[in-house]
């Protein structure tokens, strides 16, 4: 039996970079991309420079201000981005034919049996093969499209992501089957993916401090630390884990990059001051509707589920979702979303930090319901101008209202 390959390719600062594209200047500069210093939201990337001051994704622009004064802000340029992961996705998935979207930064090969399609005379072995190959892979990202990339080589998603972390920035690392224990067992227990910071520290409380002390404690040490996953874990640890590379993942996440991962078109929004009027709520969320639903139509592709995403000023959250026909209709989603706001809203007088929507099921369900589609023409239309002249070009008066009166994230 072949052993497998899989492949973590990553995307070196993405959004960094694609700001270094767009503006060359900014090259080797230090930059936070995410929104004005201090204001409320919070860093979706930054530089290798500016991570040297403690910056890091996710950290509050308040204090990415306070480490980083002097660095280049940015905001986030959403669309742009996702045009970029779609050219990186459409060169790294003709190289065979099982891959998966992790984010909009991240993607799953696997290449396994792809051996002798690619192998050279002057290959070592398989290994050196693919890891030739996914050279190559990186390399043309970079030629094409101007993008450094890392990637990972294991035979496993868990082995295969550590590799490309510590290939940054621009790397490839191969681990070889056998050698995945030895690999891990010097890298600290917050290196292995699923390992937050509470599971880290409770790890390092009880003296377990590297991943090959992790792989070596007893599931008796484990358990009260990780719970149902101490089993799972620390055979992860020890160099095991799965090589099917799933389902391509949601990008609906707590600091969204808003990424348009295969199973998933999201965007979020932080107020620049807590919102207490559920009007003013509803028009903000009247605006993200019309961005996913014009991104859903622009990847040719009908969600079934909405999902409502709401934060309180005490970061308290709420979701809620609801399952319906296919639709990338804003028309139809809107009803969904009052609906859904109106089920997560259960504290009136609290004021709302964050709002956020998110279609998944996403599916191409053309044939199925052309006969049945109301708003195909009038969408049609919209799109055709928004295309030619932008997004703002054709808005809906809530929607354009909001944004430019209340300022944007």
């Amino acid at each position: 039996m072949r052993p497998a390959r899989i492949v973590c390719l990553d995307l070196d600062t993405f959004f960094v970079s694609v700001e270094r594209l767009i503006d060359p200047s900014l090259e080797g500069k230090p930059v936070i991309v995410g929104g004005a210093p201090g204001s409320r939201g919070v860093v979706t990337a930054c530089s290798y420079e500016v991570r040297a001051h403690g910056v890091r994704s996710g950290m509050s622009l308040t204090e990415a201000a306070r480490l980083a004064p002097d660095a280049i802000y940015l905001p986030t340029r959403h669309d742009t981005y996702g045009d970029y992961a779609a050219k990186v996705r459409e060169i790294a998935s003709s190289y065979t034919p099982e891959s998966r979207v992790a984010s909009i930064d991240e993607m799953y090969l696997d290449f396994r049996g792809c051996e002798r399609v690619y192998a050279r005379p002057g290959d070592a072995d398989a290994d050196a093969t693919i890891e030739r190959v996914v050279r190559e892979i990186t390399a043309r990202i970079r030629a094409e499209l101007g993008l450094p990339s890392s990637a990972g080589i294991g035979s496993s998603r868990s082995v295969a992501k550590i590799a490309s972390g510590l290939a940054k920035p621009a790397g490839v690392r191969m681990v070889r089957a056998g050698e995945e224990a030895a690999f891990l067992a010097p890298l600290p227990v917050r290196r292995l993916p699923g390992i937050g910071p509470v599971a880290e520290g409770r790890l390092v409380g009880a003296g377990i401090t590297t991943i090959g002390a992790l792989a070596g404690a007893t599931i008796a040490t484990l358990r009260p630390i990780l719970g149902a996953w101490a089993e799972s874990t620390r055979a992860r640890a020890s160099g095991e884990g799965s090589a099917e590379l799933g389902r391509d993942r949601p990008a609906f996440r707590e600091h969204d990059e808003e990424g348009d991962a295969i199973g998933s078109i999201s965007n979020e929004r932080t107020f620049d001051a807590d919102v207490g009027d559920p009007r003013a709520v509803e028009d903000w969320l009247a605006s993200l509707t019309e961005r996913v639903c014009w991104r859903a139509r622009r990847r040719g592709v009908r969600a079934r589920t909405i999902t409502l995403k709401l934060r309180y000023a005490d970061f308290s959250t709420r979701t809620r979702s609801k399952t319906t026909s296919p639709t990338h209709s804003e028309l139809e989603v809107w009803p969904i979303v009052l609906e859904l706001f109106a089920a997560a809203h259960t504290r009136p007088r609290a004021r709302v930090r964050l709002v956020g929507l998110a279609l998944s099921n996403l599916g191409h369900f053309d044939d199925q319901l052309e006969l049945f589609e109301r708003h195909e023409r009038l969408h049609r239309a919209v799109d055709e101008v928004r295309a030619r002249f932008g997004f703002d070009a054709l808005r809906t008066a809530r929607g354009l209202t909001v944004e430019r009166g209340r300022g944007e994230r």
